[in-house]
């Protein structure tokens, strides 16, 4: 098979600068996992994981450099016999992560077992109560405190979370001011941006850059993503939000974006989006770190897949990029806190958030 059409195909199945696209769940959990446990690789399937990842890695990741070390890294281990005695798929995924990730951090390459590939991150029992997802994925909550618009997202899955967030800001157009809640937000699609930001931006403004290898289709089929001068192994796009002209008041209100430590991805993007633009006012805590893209693949084994960055999101101006250092707030703020803070901070813009 081609791996440049698989690759495509994935991505297109996949999320674009986000974690991958969330598995059909398995009708019974349980058994799901004692299937798990009880798959078995011999010598010779350990052997094809191997040397496909290692392909996938030349041939896709991100940085072609960094693509070949981790190639050379696995094959090492398993001409070394680091995986000898690696029988079940979650051993074996997990020592390959390791690996990989003792080369070079990369927050979303990993191996795992198929029916653990999701897209958002399990809530720890640790983590603040804002950074926990409490509703449908997408948009959790959208409501008016006093005469400001707030919108909690803990994903951008697209669809009818980005066009009941749009409705929502046109039926509330004389908010005044907006706080976009991404506390909880582990990333997604360009979806809910497009929605919204044609509503909050007064003349064209372009967000961030992205760019990937050459060798993969573009995933980049929606509107306001542009491609721009590359390179002969990288293709790049900007991601330029284009001014709704038909509903214009919310574009002149003060906007409020909420982040955590645990804001990822795409969320992280428009995080990035909203400082360089200086359009919102980011409150809360310093994100995640987790700036590259990409798409699952298929690793020789129907058990397992892997997560393989094929790209990153980044500042055009100065070509920074938050990967594994996360975009800080300007406004610091405990993320259980953000929200107190971010009203308070609109009540002096002039807003009513009420008492």
């Amino acid at each position: 098979m081609n791996r440049r059409r698989t690759a495509s195909a994935l991505l297109a199945a996949a999320l674009v600068v986000s974690l991958p696209a969330r598995s059909a769940p398995p009708t019974d959990g349980g058994a799901a996992a004692n299937q798990e446990v009880a798959a078995r690789l011999d010598p010779a399937q350990r052997r094809v994981v191997v040397e496909t990842l290692a392909a996938a890695l030349e041939e896709h990741y991100v940085f072609p450099q960094v693509g070949v070390l981790y190639a050379t890294r696995l094959r090492e281990q398993l001409r070394h016999g680091a995986y000898d005695d690696l029988t079940d798929l979650v051993a074996f995924s997990d020592r390959l992560t390791a690996d990989l990730q003792a080369v070079s951090a990369d927050k979303h390459l990993r191996v795992s077992p198929s029916s653990r590939v999701e897209k958002r991150g399990p809530d720890t029992a640790d983590a603040p109560n804002s950074t926990k997802a409490s509703g449908p994925v997408g948009l959790e909550d959208a409501r008016m405190i006093g005469d400001v618009a707030y919108l909690r997202f803990n994903e951008f899955p697209g669809g009818a979370s980005a066009s009941n967030a749009r409705s929502f800001l046109l039926a509330h157009a004389d908010a005044r001011a907006v706080v976009i809640d991404s506390r909880p937000n582990r990333g997604g699609r360009l979806d809910e941006m497009n929605a919204i930001l044609p509503l909050l931006f007064s003349r064209p403004a372009t967000l961030y850059r992205m760019e990937m290898r050459s060798g993969v289709d573009s995933p980049f089929q929606t509107p306001m993503v542009n491609a721009v001068a590359g390179s002969a192994s990288l293709q790049r796009w900007d991601h330029t939000i284009v001014p709704d002209h038909g509903e214009r008041r919310l574009q002149a209100v003060p906007v409020y974006y909420l982040v955590s430590r645990r804001t990822a991805s795409a969320a992280e993007a428009l995080a990035l989006g909203f400082k360089d633009t200086h359009r919102a006012t980011l409150v809360g805590e310093t994100t995640a770190g987790a700036g590259y893209f990409g798409g699952v693949f298929e690793v020789g084994n129907d058990g397992l897949r892997a997560w393989i960055s094929i790209g990153r999101t980044y500042d055009p101006k100065s070509g920074w990029d938050w990967e594994g250092r996360g975009v800080r707030p300007d406004v610091v703020a405990p993320a259980d806190e953000a929200l107190t803070v971010a009203l308070d901070l609109a009540r002096r813009a002039g807003a009513h958030p009420g008492a």
